[in-house]
């Protein structure tokens, strides 16, 4: 029986070999597979329900898969029953939502990515500096609004280059930078340097604040986008990290590039006249929507598959204390690269 085929546009010869760049890493990082399995785990310690402040990670088929299994999202902590137990995102909270939830005596346990973490860390200790603080990142999001809320009154947040001729200072000689974790390599190191035209004292954070993974993510997709008529994103559109892999395609020489949810979102027309596909997937999305595509496009007569690995992560993060202390153990979460393959019940999304 022979594969099924696409018909190749005249404008190149019918027997143009197609292909699939598979970017590695992909998927899953340690923070995420950290947060995802706090929620299963205090599923099955715990029993249902167990609610949610926000989604717990940016990804459609995650959060409906655990939804599935008994856990509740909310939007904030006032829609959590007094004295029920409540798990904080992986993207973090303000110290005002930690005490609005002391105040409904509720049982928190708190998947903060531990890179968020730092970040607001170095928040608090540059605020009690009486440092300017500019914040890179995008308004709205929540792990702006969570690191924001660390030090309101001395935090401003930079949306973009465009937005440095806006940003006003009390002591340009104390003027410090801080960024979101998941924002492009590229455009955040763009507003840095125009924030240090402007102000040429202006500090940076003692570490990086862009998380491994997202970097590690856009340097894979930056090498194999010049050889990709076609890169697929696979990361749901408020997933600030798959937003910025199709940017960072584009801006590295691929033809063409889209982010989808699924498999089934995918045009055939994308596919007219491409020969290499590139896939990759954003941080908080499980392998099997991955794996979803590759299919979708082997049917289509792109059976060959060529991984493209620019790095090897084996960070992992240990379980929330609170449920550490409820398990017994010192349990962690899987390592990303194989963490980042579990299923989260195999069905596609």
């Amino acid at each position: 029986m022979t594969s099924p085929t696409t018909t190749v546009p005249s404008t190149g010869p019918t027997t143009q070999h197609r292909r699939v760049l598979l970017a590695a890493p992909r998927g899953y990082c340690a923070g995420v597979d950290r947060a995802v399995v706090a929620v299963e785990k205090a599923l099955e310690h715990y029993g249902a329900p167990v609610y949610v402040r926000k989604e717990i990670v940016h990804n459609k088929h995650v959060v409906a898969t655990l939804s599935e299994r008994g856990a509740i999202f909310v939007e904030d902590t006032d829609e959590v029953p007094e004295g029920a137990r409540v798990v904080f995102s992986a993207h973090g909270v303000s110290p005002a939502v930690r005490e609005a939830a002391t105040v409904r005596r509720l049982e928190t346990i708190d998947a903060t990515c531990p890179l968020v973490t730092k970040v607001h860390r170095e928040a608090v200790r540059f605020a009690r500096d009486d440092f300017d603080i500019l914040l890179i990142g995008h308004t709205g999001h929540e792990e702006v609004e969570g690191t924001a809320g660390e030090a309101p009154e001395h935090i401003q947040v930079v949306n973009s280059p465009d937005d440095v001729d806006q940003v006003t200072v009390r002591d340009p000689d104390k003027v410090v930078w801080i960024s979101q974790t998941t924002l492009s390599v590229d455009e955040t190191m763009e507003t840095v340097r125009r924030l240090r035209d402007k102000f040429p004292t202006l500090q940076d954070p003692p570490s990086d604040d862009i998380c491994y993974a997202t970097q590690n993510r856009q340097v894979a997709v930056k090498k194999l986008a010049p050889e990709a008529d076609l890169v697929i994103v696979v990361g749901s559109a408020n997933s600030s990290n798959s937003v910025r892999l199709v940017e960072v395609a584009l801006e590295a020489g691929a033809r063409a590039s889209h982010r989808i949810d699924r498999a089934a979102e995918i045009d055939p027309a994308w596919l007219d006249g491409v020969t290499t596909v590139g896939v990759t997937s954003g941080a908080s999305v499980p392998e099997i929507l991955v794996q979803d595509v590759l299919a979708y496009l082997a049917e289509r007569g792109y059976g060959d598959v060529e991984e493209v690995r620019t790095a090897t992560e084996d960070l992992m993060f240990s379980l929330p204390r609170e449920l550490r202390a409820d398990l017994g153990s010192g349990e962690v979460a899987g390592r990303p690269e194989r963490g980042g393959r579990r299923s989260l019940g195999v069905q596609p999304a």
